[in-house]
């Protein structure tokens, strides 16, 4: 089940509900019409009493039907919702307007069955005014559940659109790294901007396709750029979400140090990261090579090779040539655009890699007309 928490709906709250329910009370009330005022008077009461009930518990049942379940949910979202605004509560607060929901309806059949029973059209006000009361002592006791869920829509709104479907790769690394830079030099489109709902950092959300298959490329400010003893505990929550989206975790590293992080302290971030998400696969890249004293030898051959590829339309998986750094490590420029290509192949190859099989994906050149 794939959570879209943009498309959620305002939650009303007590009086903004009461008021909705009372006023297309009166309304279907006024449009009774009996010449005898003892049934006039009698459906005008039953009719008040079932539409009031009626608007309160269907936008109960809408509401609750609406949310996402946490049992239908993926992994990823109950722990994001978990870290933001707690799944105990979440469950809770959606469990009890189901219960008033249905207390709203026992309310309504009980008192229009007094309305009905008699004759006196003062008890049948008394019964109607006796509903009115009723229905709103049950919504005064859930009135904080809508509160909560009010305040969690509009946190839980601006939570980053991550497909869990599709590939992940999370960015990671010191600040000012090149992270940013990276994905959107590999994204095809712009990158989505969102905001941590529990601070003040960005999300930075970028996509490339590669054979019809998009890949979602992740930066995480604030989470995985500093020490563990630096994050709260919402924050590690989330570092434990990524793990069931990212099928790659990608670690910049800036040799040069502009980022104003030592080498040695980026060394130290990377054993925590690798701590911080054992079962997902890591690679770890040199960022800047265009900073690197001097070039990478093969800058001038990977360059080309990149070039010829795009020039060709881009196709296939070719083994293009990897831009290394004096370590052997593989490295690439996202201003320069150098190395970039062969960092796509290669990340789409550790996600095949590091994806469990598809029984019903088609075979490798089912496409292809060789004749």
């Amino acid at each position: 089940m794939k959570v879209s928490w943009r498309t959620l709906s305002t939650v009303l709250l007590e009086d903004e509900l009461l008021d909705k329910a009372f006023s297309r009370a009166k309304k279907a009330a006024d449009r009774v019409d009996d010449p005898v005022r003892v049934f006039r008077v009698r459906k005008q009461m039953t009719r008040m009493v079932q539409t009031a009930a009626d608007v309160i518990s269907n936008q109960f049942i809408e509401l609750v039907a609406a949310w996402p379940s946490l049992d239908q949910s993926p992994l990823f979202d109950i722990a994001m919702i978990d870290a933001c605004v707690g799944s105990d509560d979440y469950r809770k607060n959606l469990a009890a307007l189901q219960w008033a929901g249905k207390q709203v309806l026992r309310i309504a059949s009980q008192n229009t069955k007094k309305i009905i029973r008699t004759g006196r059209t003062e008890l049948m006000h008394d019964a109607r005014r006796e509903a009115y009361g009723r229905i709103s002592s049950i919504m005064r006791q859930v009135s904080s559940s809508l509160l909560w869920l009010s305040e969690a829509r509009e946190t839980l709104k601006r939570l980053p659109k991550i497909d869990p479907i599709l590939p992940c790769v999370v960015v990671c690394g010191a600040p000012n790294v090149g992270k940013s830079a990276f994905i959107s030099a590999l994204s095809s489109g712009n990158m989505e901007v969102n905001h941590y709902p529990f601070t003040t950092k960005q999300i930075h959300v970028g996509h490339f396709v590669h054979r019809r298959l998009q890949y979602q490329l992740v930066d995480t400010p604030g989470l995985l750029d500093r020490p563990m003893n630096e994050r709260n505990y919402i924050e590690m929550q989330a570092i434990a979400a990524l793990e069931h989206v990212g099928s790659l975790v990608l670690f910049l590293v800036d040799e040069s140090e502009s980022c104003g992080t030592s080498y040695e302290e980026q060394m130290s971030l990377l054993k925590e990261v690798e701590t911080l998400l054992p079962e997902t696969e890591l690679l770890v890249v040199t960022s800047k090579a265009d900073l690197l004293k001097p070039l990478p030898e093969m800058w001038d051959e990977v360059q080309a090779a990149e070039e010829e590829w795009n020039a060709n339309g881009g196709q296939g998986e070719p083994e293009l040539p990897f831009l290394l750094d004096p370590k052997g490590r593989i490295t690439m420029s996202a201003t320069e655009f150098v190395g970039m290509d062969s960092m796509r192949l290669e990340i789409v190859r550790k996600v095949k890699a590091a994806r469990p099989n598809d029984p019903m994906a088609l075979p490798e050149g089912w496409h292809r007309n060789d004749q």
